[in-house]
């Protein structure tokens, strides 16, 4: 008896592991962000704002990956582009707190060059608030950026 108790527990295990790694790999990483954030910063400053709002906001490759999605603000905190919620374009979020009160906004629109800002934000695959950690690049005209879920 005891030994069918630990193959169940040994299968039981198993199956919860390979669970939470195949749910793991759904998520895209802080380099894969770093790297569509330097892809889109490069296509906006190419094409121009109107092209990028219609590439950035189609659903697809590649602008969209699993979580990932781009963003793009000017330096006053206005959302010209945002891949995951069209009800923000147009809004001054600056104000905008997340969970534990940060003003992110604000953090992401005084990067001066490129960096990364820490906050949490719902998750559009999960649709739960979690931590995240955006890449931020200020070509001047625009501040674009792209976040993975932690």
């Amino acid at each position: 008896m005891l030994q069918k108790a630990s193959k169940f527990l040994f299968a039981l295990l198993c199956i919860t592991f390979l669970s939470v790694n195949a749910q793991a790999t759904d998520r895209a990483t802080p380099d894969e962000a770093k790297q569509l954030c330097e892809k889109a910063a490069a296509f906006l400053k190419e094409n121009g704002i109107e092209a990028s709002k219609a590439a950035f906001h189609a659903p697809g490759a590649p602008w969209h990956d699993r979580d990932l999605y781009v963003f793009v603000f000017n330096p006053e905190g206005i959302t010209l582009i945002h891949g995951a919620k069209d009800a923000l374009v147009g809004r001054d979020l600056t104000k905008l707190r997340d969970v534990d009160g940060k003003l992110f906004l604000k953090e992401i629109v005084s990067v001066q060059d490129k960096g990364w800002v820490d906050y949490k934000w719902q998750n559009p695959v999960t649709n739960k608030v979690e931590a995240k950690t955006s890449y931020v690049i200020n070509t001047g005209d625009y501040v674009v950026g792209v976040g993975a879920y932690k």
